[in-house]
């Protein structure tokens, strides 16, 4: 990987602290659409393993059915990294869109 995750150009970030606001933002994501973007999405969330990790299932999951639903692309690329000493982060964003930005 010549990038890090952080150099991706950010519509939106998401502060997210448990599975139910991991949901709306999701929701939020999908509805906003990633074709349409210039960029991608972060979703903070606390640095605490347990939770990190049922966040991540759910917004991932959660947009993968929205985008079906909403019957748009689902061709996505996200990357998680240690985002600062209190938070983990992902980055999402469309596999077109991230080539488009020649990363």
């Amino acid at each position: 990987m010549d990038f890090h995750p952080s150099q991706i150009p950010i519509v939106k970030t998401f502060v997210v602290k448990d599975e139910k606001e991991a949901m709306e933002s999701a929701i939020a994501m999908a509805e906003m659409g990633f074709e349409k973007q210039r960029g991608g999405f972060k979703v903070l969330m606390p640095k605490q393993e347990k939770v990190a990790k049922r966040i991540g299932f759910t917004v991932t999951t959660e947009i993968n059915f929205r985008l079906k639903k909403l019957k748009q692309e689902r061709n996505l690329r996200y990357w998680t990294y240690h985002h600062d000493s209190e938070n983990y982060a992902i980055v999402l964003i469309s596999a077109n869109v991230f080539s488009d930005l020649g990363f």
